[in-house]
């Protein structure tokens, strides 16, 4: 390629000129080619380790002068077909036009202006294509990669690090290529070639550690193999990289959706050496993740920066030093000093930013105003401008606020308890007509809910309670009211360690619904999302789904001790709630654990704070639990040995993450640790599951099984007992199950906290989350495995493929799914992939996939029919005619090429030309919302009977029902059909030992066929007048040629295609027509772009597929077929069975080990050792 010129001072340095005139030379790199030998060797060692663009390209050619010592790059090349049209080029085009000149400085700028003008006008010509934002030193290494490893156009290259990988006891310096979906290395060290791909999903255990063997190294294990890389020059930063990458192949594994690159990132100022976009795309989402976990936040919010600061603290008198953080909707602060400060603005409540006068004591301030009359001052600020300039940008784009006043009354949106000021402003009714518009409305602001939370609806009218407990509570209140006085109320209100002593003594139950929606961050995605609730509640109540099932199914389990669910208000309240949930995420397992949240509690809860937590597969559960054992592994070592043995903690710890301790504790205790959750996070149910095990480890460390550890654990958080709670005693179900003879001693939650913090408290969020990366992909490749066993196990009984066969065919039909997610693929990730199918309908895969692996995989090789064979069968396959396949469906389309007797292998080729085989025109893609309605509107409710699942399930179990087809079930095939059999059984032979013999075989049961077809359409015409039948042109039906036709003489007789042509004529299918030469009918082009030919000339190896019949140079209708013509599969069975050679050829047993391994081998990358000889490199499959 043409490249922007470049000084080259040593021209003669490890190159060798091939071709030279007076102003140009075309060089080789020394050693690529023939020969080289030790300097090649060297040479090539060099490139490696030095990364030489040489070694992608090791032809190049340079610009010279007679005066002058400088040369210029101007082009190079991969190979030297790519070299050689550059060099002609310059010859035929500017070899003359240079010569005239006399100055050489002007011969060189002419040149160097040529060539940059032909590189602008080539980037201008590629459609599509942005502007590049990565350095010309970045590109080359991609292209690099690209062509070492046989990666497509798709695959981008994240970053490069120079580093040694370990194979054996040998380090080998080379360059590691991080990608997006592969983990990719490259060594040349004196002729070894040491060449590594691991793709991201296979990665099972990522870390990095240090011993003496390899010091400071990363260790990447799959499956089968571990990979050590060490003598990196910022490790640190490499395995970050490397987590980011992880994590993204494991979110593919669970969403199965590509990675999409961040096109809203703002573009540098100038060019990064050696940076990508994507490494900038990459930082960056990191950054976000974590501001949006320490503040929070949404995850549309993205970071815009941040810089060190100052903030007044009006109640401690005294300056902050922190963070400023500003995104695109909040300013946010955090004290370097952790739970000093922080604080949360969000830009609809800012009313004025200003700068304030600076002074010595206070350099550089920023004055921000909100509009509930608070006001912020930071100072410090090192670009005060720019950051008070970002704000005012910020500002414009922010909604005016007076469009979110009024959603804070809707409390069944928010909590069921409400907050005190909820109920003085609700939006009253326009008119009078406005109320039958509400009641026909399933959520609106008439509902007793939509004002008043539920607690406060069920207490209002109970008698005032004077008690000590009472007291108390009112205590605990008016603490509160003094915090808010002094630090503010709402989301602006500052976070300081007062606030964390407050809520760990417990939130009073007025303010809880307020403070759980403030420290969840609800309240922030309540508040930008006005009418938001009662819009999904009006989209999901006519819905009838599985979800709205399982809801309706756990309305009256739910917390039945509880006295807001007691009564249908409050159930339908709940119903509300969940449904618009599952109606927002329907991938969500809304369970009845979650049934006491509220909307947004749901939301914030769900989608943030418990990632993962309640999909169907539980991962985030899985993943904490893991983190769980862990922990104690660390704080509890000889606990964690005696309950590993007893198998407890896996089945223990699982209930008290998924519920945060609300099944397995009393309620009025359970929502004190949900109180501190909201606040801290998920260290807090880590800290006290670890108390919850300390406490009883004497008790524990003496059981002998499982259930005496459970019964243990059970009967003491069955008396964690809340003393101050004024509400009466909610008697938790377990109670009466785990209670002993002996009363148990009660438990003091507020101790048991405490206990926590003491001896726990030294957990950071930080290191879980690291934590919580290692156990993902642990978890996540479990659940693969525990998928593919399941697989297997349910196909053993419907295939005669071993285990082993049906684990590699699996991993392949995976694979080839993963690839085409990351690669793009017809049809999107989410079509082909869900999750709530059982394992065996889990993947799909479209055509050309399958056409992929078809090729790969079949026994019966067609050579340039395979592609229409592979799309007949898929078409076979897909009975619902969704256009993709499942692996059951392509485990029993393989199954019966490899194991199937000769009846059952005809009968599927014999099936495959037949519709809906052969019937690519009436197949089409079905979308299942045109046959089915989602939604039951009043229209169809008078045309469909609404049935019950039950129903729906019986049916379900009805199509399910194997259906045993026999030959007799086989429809009858027509000439037509019969020609293109024929057509597919010739490609089939064309690779086998005994050609020949099958050739013939073939034709004389073709011969056959034709002759019983005859005498088939006269018996069933009998004495009947024969109708004129509508003659259709036999176009593009002829039969393709054999390899060997050609080779055949006169001694030899007459090939099987000749027999079959003459077949063909006698049943009056073709017209004799005068000869004509090869050569006559290769210059006729009479007929569009098809290649016409005399049908009387006709010998089989010279049709094609796209031949036309003609007569006599004209386009004839005379090749008829004959619609009356059919024959039976039996008659099909009985004449192929006649002849030994077919007979053997398809009762042959077949090996698909060798199949799968050939496989395999294509997709991993396949290079031989340059220095060898001078090929080409070129890509590869994977």
């Amino acid at each position: 390629m043409w490249i922007h010129p470049e000084e080259v001072l040593l021209a003669g340095a490890l190159w060798v000129s091939e071709r030279a005139n007076p102003f140009f030379v075309l060089q080789r790199r020394r050693g690529h080619g023939r020969g080289g030998g030790l300097s090649g060797l060297l040479v090539g060692t060099l490139d490696v380790v030095l990364d030489s663009s040489a070694r992608v390209a090791p032809y190049r050619i340079l610009l010279q002068t007679a005066d002058s010592q400088i040369y210029w790059n101007i082009a190079c090349g991969s190979s030297r077909k790519e070299i050689t049209e550059h060099w002609d080029w310059l010859e035929a085009n500017l070899l003359q036009t240079i010569s005239i000149f006399d100055n050489d400085e002007d011969i060189t700028t002419f040149v160097k202006g040529k060539i940059s003008g032909i590189i602008a006008e080539e980037n201008r010509l590629k459609p599509g294509e942005e502007h590049e934002e990565d350095s010309g030193k970045f590109r080359e290494a991609e292209l690099k990669m690209r062509k070492l490893f046989g990666m497509p156009e798709e695959e981008k290259l994240v970053n490069y690090y120079s580093c040694s990988y370990w194979k054996g006891r040998v380090p080998r310096q080379g360059w590691l290529y991080l990608s997006v979906n592969h983990l990719c290395f490259y060594s040349f060290l004196l002729g070894k070639e040491v060449t590594l791909v691991v793709p991201w999903t296979e990665v099972t255990r990522l870390e990095k550690n240090a011993t003496l063997l390899f010091p400071e190294s990363v260790r990447v294990s799959t499956r089968d193999t571990e990979h050590f890389f060490s003598m990196f020059l910022n490790i640190n930063d490499t395995f970050k990289l490397m987590e980011q990458l992880a994590n993204i192949a494991m979110r593919q594994l669970l969403d199965n959706e590509a990675f999409a690159a961040d096109l809203s990132l703002p573009k540098p100022s100038k060019t990064l050496k050696n940076v990508s976009a994507l490494k900038r795309d990459l930082d960056a989402r990191a950054k976000n993740e974590r501001y949006r976990a320490m503040f929070r936040l949404t995850q549309e919010e993205r970071l815009d920066g941040h810089t060190d600061c100052t903030l007044w603290t009006p109640f401690a008198k005294m300056h902050v030093v922190g963070q400023l953080f500003i995104s695109n909707n909040y300013i946010c602060f955090s004290s370097k000093e952790e739970d000093l400060c922080q604080l949360i603005i969000p830009l609809r409540e800012v009313s004025i930013v200003e700068k304030a006068d600076s002074s010595s004591v206070l350099p550089c301030p920023v004055s921000i105003s909100t509009k509930n009359k608070m006001n912020f001052l930071f100072a410090n600020l090192k670009d005060r401008d720019f950051l008070v300039q970002r704000i005012s940008d910020f500002l414009q784009r922010t909604p005016d606020s007076s469009s979110y006043h009024g959603s804070a009354a809707f409390t069944e949106s928010s909590w069921f308890c409400s907050c005190p000021q909820a109920s003085s402003s609700v939006p009253p009714s326009s008119s009078p007509g406005s109320e039958s518009v509400q009641k026909a409305r399933h959520y609106h602001p008439g509902l007793p809910t939509a004002i008043q939370g539920l607690l406060q609806l069920y207490h209002r009218d109970d008698p005032e309670d004077l008690g000590p407990k009472a007291m108390r509570e009112k205590m605990k209140e008016e603490s509160w009211n003094i915090h808010f006085l002094e630090f503010g109320r709402g989301v602006c209100m500052y976070r300081t360690s007062r606030t964390r002593e407050l809520v760990l003594n417990g939130i009073p139950e007025r303010l809880r619904g307020e403070l759980w929606l403030l420290f969840s961050g609800a309240q922030n995605e309540m508040a930008t999302h006005p009418g938001y609730y009662g819009e999904l509640v009006e989209q999901a109540m006519g819905l009838c789904s599985l979800a709205t099932e399982e809801i309706e199914r756990d309305l009256h389990r739910s917390m039945p001790e509880h006295r807001a669910f007691q009564n249908e208000m409050g159930i339908a309240a709940l119903r509300r709630v969940l449904t618009a949930y599952a109606h927002r995420n329907p991938a969500d397992d809304v369970c009845t654990n979650m049934m006491c949240k509220a909307f947004w509690l749901l939301v914030a809860l769900c989608e943030r704070m418990l990632p993962d937590y309640y999909n169907t597969r539980v991962v985030g559960a899985l993943v904490d639990q893991g983190v769980f054992e862990e922990l104690t592994r660390s704080f509890l070592p000889l606990l964690y040995e005696h309950m590993q043995e007893l198998g407890v903690i896996s089945t223990i710890s699982l209930s008290w993450f998924l519920t945060l301790f609300l099944s397995v504790m009393p309620f009025d205790s359970a929502v004190l640790l949900v109180d501190c959750f909201f606040y801290e996070g998920i260290k807090v149910i880590f800290q006290v599951a670890l108390a919850v095990l300390h406490d009883n480890m004497d008790a524990l460390l003496s059981c002998s099984d499982e259930g005496e550890a459970m019964t243990i654990l059970g009967r003491y958080l069955d008396n964690v007992v809340n003393k101050q709670t004024v509400a009466p005693p909610i008697p938790h179900p377990h109670a009466q199950l785990t209670s002993g003879d002996e009363p148990s001693p009660e438990i003091d939650v507020f101790d048991l906290i405490k206990s926590s913090y003491e001896k726990f408290g030294s957990l950071r969020s930080d290191v879980i989350e690291q934590m919580r990366f290692k156990q993902r992909l642990k978890v996540i490749q479990s659940l693969e495995d525990t998928a593919k066993r399941s697989v297997v196990r349910a196909m053993m009984t419907e295939s005669a493929f071993s285990i082993e066969e049906l684990e590699e065919l699996y991993c392949l039909f995976k694979s080839k799914h993963m690839t085409s997610c990351y690669w793009g693929s017809s049809s999107s990730a989410a079509e082909r992939h869900d999750p709530s199918l059982p394992y065996l309908e889990q993947y799909r895969i479209d055509p050309l996939q399958f056409r992929q692996l078809f090729v790969s995989l079949a026994p019966w090789v067609c050579g340039g029919h395979n592609p229409t064979l592979s799309a007949r069968l898929f078409r076979l396959l897909d009975q619902n005619q969704d256009g993709l396949v499942n692996f059951k469906e392509f485990i029993t389309g393989l199954s019966g090429m490899y194991h199937g007797d000769m009846t059952e292998k005809l009968k599927l080729l014999y099936k495959l030309h037949l519709p809906p085989g052969n019937t690519a025109h009436l197949y089409r893609r079905r979308n299942h919302s045109e046959a089915w309605p989602n939604r039951l509107t009043p229209d169809l409710w008078s045309v469909l009977e609404v049935k019950d699942y039950r129903y729906y399930l019986r049916m379900w179990a009805k199509e399910k029902e194997t259906k045993r087809e026999t030959i007799k079930d086989l429809p009858r095939m027509n000439q037509e059909q019969f020609i293109e059999l024929c057509k597919t059984l010739y490609n089939m032979f064309s690779e086998e030992a005994l050609e020949q013999q099958l050739y013939h075989a073939i034709a004389t049961v073709a011969s056959l066929l034709l002759r019983i077809g005859e005498v088939g359409k006269k018996f069933n015409n009998g004495t009947k007048k024969r109708e004129t039948t509508p003659q259709t042109s036999l176009s593009a039906q002829t039969l393709p040629h054999s390899p060997q036709g050609e080779e055949e003489g006169p001694g030899h007789g007459a090939s099987g295609e000749s027999e079959v042509c003459r077949a063909l004529a006698d049943a009056q299918l073709e017209v004799v027509a005068p000869q004509m030469s090869d050569e006559e009918t290769k210059d006729d082009a009479s007929v569009s772009s098809y290649s016409v030919v005399s049908a009387g000339s006709l010998q089989c190896e010279d049709i094609a597929e796209d031949t036309v019949l003609i007569r006599g140079g004209e386009q004839r209708q005379g090749s008829v077929l004959d619609t009356d013509w059919s024959i039976t599969f039996e008659q099909v069975l009985a004449s192929m069975l006649t002849e030994p050679p077919l007979v053997d050829y398809f009762e042959r047993k077949r090996d698909i080990q060798a199949k799968m391994a050939a496989c395999k081998a294509q997709r991993a990358v396949e290079r031989q050792i340059s220095s060898a000889s001078d090929h080409e490199l070129t890509r590869h499959s994977t």
